[in-house]
């Protein structure tokens, strides 16, 4: 695999991550407990495409209402969100089931939200959870030129109002994984011959994007219009709202993670060494909300718990809440911050400022 020319510092003279790591496992030796999910989140996985599947049928089935039928697509596109966070994404971690095919069957769920293993593999699990908030390896501080997440960015004028504009962009997320996004990151990844293991032949990864998307469309707009009795641009709002409630969730609990007041985003030195070891890097890079919110933890799979997540991705995030007492009482010893917000409502207050403050012309910046 072609990596990005970075490297982390190797010195930890504290050995903090190998007492950390030592500690939990330690936790789930003790408790007798797989890493992986259990029957919470077989549980939950069944809820999850309940939410979002249930309302499809219904839809096709019953003879109700069309603002009804436009009620039942916002309920689609939560439970979409929901099956992305905590379905989709253990399963791609390999931290879903100790059985490796359970693992590839509910990552592979992410076809019927619209995306591609590959290409989520390479950008989540290789460049996102590697070069976390390192601006121009880690892509999801990449929003073109329409958002400014970071100081290194070029800055361009509209910046000025990204915090007024970005949270009606953040509802694209998903509707563009399934128009554009996936063909182009297959090309630059194919090329830059980036994966998650082996690498894909480029006939198999064209040919799965291409097949996967147009049965995805059958499914999602071409049956409705054969079954269904109403216009078909009718169809392509529902769809479009579907997408829209998904990638607004997706993109704000995203953010919140790493786009936040708290969270650094250094850079490598001269050589392309940066200054910490990874598992310290992703202390500095990573914040955690609402983690005493059960409801947010149950609904975002553990993504409010990023700080576990990121030094730990291969570990179910069912087990964050626990683990986390290990983790923060670990960083506090080891004199390292554990950053974290109270609420999902001071977390996104805090990624706005960030926007706001990024949107500022450099020269102006205190």
């Amino acid at each position: 695999m072609t990596t990005p020319n970075i490297r982390f510092n190797r010195a930890d003279s504290a050995k903090f991550f190998r007492t950390l790591n030592k500690r939990v496992n330690q936790y789930f030796k003790e408790n007798n407990i797989k890493r992986t999910g259990n029957w919470k989140l077989h549980l939950k996985t069944i809820i999850m495409f309940s939410i979002f599947l249930t309302p499809y049928f219904l839809i096709l089935t019953l003879d109700i209402s069309q603002w009804w039928m436009l009620l039942l697509t916002v309920v689609m596109g939560v439970g979409m969100a929901g099956v992305g966070m905590n379905v989709m994404h253990d399963g791609n971690h390999g931290s879903y089931s100790s059985k490796k095919w359970i693992n590839k069957l509910m990552g592979n769920s992410i076809y019927i939200l619209a995306g591609n293993v590959y290409n989520w593999q390479v950008q989540h699990n290789v460049l996102h959870h590697t070069y976390t908030n390192i601006h121009g390896h880690d892509e999801d501080m990449d929003a073109g030129r329409v958002i400014r997440f970071t100081k290194h960015a070029k800055w361009r004028r509209f910046h000025r109002f990204q915090h007024y504009y970005s949270i009606f962009l953040y509802g694209l997320l998903t509707f563009n994984w399934a128009l554009t996004t996936d063909f182009k990151q297959t090309k630059n990844y194919l090329a830059r011959k980036l994966s998650y293991g082996k690498l894909p032949s480029p006939l198999k990864q064209w040919s799965t994007v291409v097949i996967t998307k147009i049965i995805y469309l059958m499914i999602w707009i071409v049956i409705p219009m054969l079954i269904m009795s109403i216009a078909w641009w009718k169809i392509l709002i529902g769809f479009f709202v579907m997408h829209y409630v998904a990638g607004l969730i997706l993109s704000v609990i995203f953010q919140l993670a790493h786009m936040v007041e708290g969270a650094e985003m250094p850079v490598p030195d001269k050589t392309g060494t940066m200054k910490n070891t990874w598992a310290i890097h992703q202390l500095f890079t990573t914040v955690n909300f609402s983690t005493k919110n059960r409801l947010v933890n149950w609904f975002t799979g553990g993504l409010n718990h990023q700080v576990e997540h990121h030094i730990f991705p291969n570990i179910s995030h069912i087990h964050y809440t626990q683990i986390s007492k290990i983790v923060k009482q670990t960083a506090l010893e080891f004199n390292l911050p554990y950053n974290e917000y109270k609420t999902t409502r001071k977390a996104i207050i805090a990624h706005f400022k960030h926007l706001k403050e990024m949107g500022m012309k450099p020269a102006l910046q205190p």
